[in-house]
């Protein structure tokens, strides 16, 4: 007899999800409550309610989270200037703390005992859903049926769909994507199909968001960002909420082809994995981020953030966002913004963001009477350099003349 009275479980309304719920029912002998968040994935997310209801679940929660999406995990992420392994912008992994917490959330409101997701065992998701969900509460109880039931082929899982009288949306369409896609505010992404082989191209009716750089106007848009604290508040002088600022973005970027990634990366499950990725408002705001940063950050502080980067960026591709490291590098990023304000100038073309002007009346560290190659009447004395190279030349000299 099973010990799970109650689950929650994160619920897309897709065939997939709708399965589950239905295992979970028949495997646990639990009651199912669904949990389905808006994060931006460009889709209805409604529907899930009525398809909720016609299964005859009885606690259905549905919940816009786009501006607590991107303010209190997009925003930051990107005061880091994060990026995995050189290249990736981190738009699955970042979604997954924020759904973790609601899970717990809802368990913690509605009396049950165990939450329940849909990735697979192969995968990075279930180590972040599952990370995110014990530390924000150590005695919840996982389900995980990817890595328990038999169901471990479209073949098998269609019969049970059908056994079971689950509608099975897609067979009414003319084509389904072959690929799997995860899709929220900051990122469209794209596995499997074709794409199993890294040799292999990715088609071009692929992408979503984007126009592909080749077919993008011929003529280049500019982009005023205004940023307080590390954060954009204002596209082209007018204000607007975290999520308006990356729903904008997304738009300009992807008109404009920019935000295309083809990868191979490590999963921390220790596979290789090929992806590719949309996150155009994203490539946008990390560009623009260190323009801003280089005329407001001290050097040794950009310097340091520089060497944490990768380390923060690991922390949140493996599931470790609600992690103590993760917290106290957080205080010590968002301490080093507090005098990134400003304003940024970024040209899209063809796919290219180039930062082609900055400036901060308050904050800049740039001294245009210093840095000048005309007549700094006295702001800096050249002579001083002499002194300065030479200690530091010292070990260098000294070690040269022991070699002789």
């Amino acid at each position: 007899m099973s010990n799970v009275k109650k689950v929650v479980l994160a619920y897309s309304g897709g065939l997939d999800t709708s399965i589950i719920l239905k295992w979970l029912e028949d495997t646990y002998g639990c009651e199912v409550v669904t949990f389905t968040a808006d994060i931006g994935q460009g889709e209805e997310v409604e529907p899930a309610r009525a398809k909720a209801q016609a299964m005859g679940i009885k606690e259905i929660y549905i919940e816009d989270l786009r501006e607590e999406f991107v303010r209190d995990y997009v925003f930051p992420m990107f005061r880091a200037n994060a990026i995995y392994e050189g290249e990736y912008l981190l738009g699955t992994s970042i979604a997954r703390p924020l759904i973790a917490k609601r899970l717990v959330e809802i368990a913690n409101d509605t009396g049950a005992d165990a939450i329940s997701h849909g990735a697979t065992g192969k995968g990075n998701d279930q180590v972040r859903f599952e990370l995110g969900a014990y530390a924000l509460k150590p005695g919840v109880q996982v389900i995980a049926p990817w890595r328990e039931w038999d169901l471990n082929s479209r073949e098998k899982l269609m019969a049970y769909a059908e056994q079971h009288g689950i509608p099975v949306d897609f067979a009414k369409n003319k084509k389904k994507s072959p690929y799997s896609m995860d899709a929220n505010l900051l990122h469209i992404s794209y596995e499997g199909g074709i794409l199993e082989d890294p040799w292999a191209e990715a088609e071009d009716d692929m992408w979503r968001w984007s126009v592909s750089p080749e077919a993008a106007p011929d003529k280049p848009t500019y982009v005023e960002l205004s940023y307080e604290k590390g954060d954009i508040v204002a596209i082209d002088g007018l204000r607007m909420s975290p999520a308006e600022v990356l729903t904008k973005l997304n738009k300009l970027g992807g008109d404009n082809g920019v935000g295309r990634l083809d990868i191979v990366e490590n999963r921390y499950v220790g596979m290789k994995s090929r992806g590719c990725y949309e996150t155009p408002g994203g490539t946008i705001m990390l560009k623009a981020h260190r323009a801003i940063e280089s005329l407001t950050l001290d050097r040794e502080v950009a310097h340091l953030k520089d060497e944490l980067m990768p380390k923060y960026a690991s922390l949140i591709y493996n599931g470790y966002w609600w992690s103590p490291e993760r917290e106290m590098m957080q205080q010590m990023i968002d301490a080093s913004q507090h005098n990134v304000n400003g304003d940024v100038r970024v040209k899209l073309y063809k796919g290219a963001v180039s930062a082609v002007g900055r400036r901060s009346e308050s904050d800049s560290l740039f001294d245009e009477k210093i840095a000048t190659f005309e007549d700094d009447a006295g702001a800096y004395n050249q002579k001083d350099a002499e002194g300065f190279i030479k200690l530091n030349a010292l070990r260098l000299r000294i070690a040269a003349s022991r070699r002789k």
